[in-house]
């Protein structure tokens, strides 16, 4: 089985390209940085993974991933190899990606440097919770209420 499942933040904007032909399609390339679980010398660590989507996935990044959006991939590793201009062989390892999602809001994304937080804009705050919301994020339900609720 090849399975991979990462987290990490993008560290640009992904890289699209259209194959040739009748029905071409996106191509999408993009870089994570995944960060390592354990420090070295009190510095955090990442690894920098490549990653490679087709089709609508490609698609989806073009429109909605930038650089600092934290996302969730699932996929499979790939590796190739090719000769560079001085005839060395150059051994590849790529993630191509199934599936692709965000791994935080888009507030958390703009604190962290995300989209929503370029250099061209007004940095933007969240908005305010409704006075009925509770510090975890659900709606107050205020006592009595109990009868008119669909369930017990």
């Amino acid at each position: 089985m090849n399975k991979v499942i990462l987290m990490g933040r993008l560290t640009r904007d992904p890289e699209i390209r259209y194959s040739t032909g009748e029905n071409g399609t996106a191509i999408a390339r993009y870089t994570l940085a995944v960060d390592r679980r354990f420090r070295r010398d009190g510095e955090a660590t990442a690894d920098f993974i490549s990653c490679t989507v087709f089709g609508r996935g490609a698609e989806f990044a073009e429109k909605y991933l930038r650089q600092g959006i934290k996302i969730a991939v699932t996929g499979r590793i790939q590796t190739g190899s090719y000769t560079n201009r001085d005839g060395q062989k150059v051994y590849t390892t790529d993630v191509i990606v199934e599936e692709q999602e965000f791994a935080e809001s888009k507030a958390a994304s703009a604190q962290n440097g995300g989209e929503f937080a370029r250099p061209d804009q007004a940095p933007r705050t969240p908005a305010p919770a409704p006075a009925s919301a509770s510090v975890d994020g659900f709606m107050n339900i205020p006592d009595g209420i109990d009868e008119e609720l669909p369930f017990n």
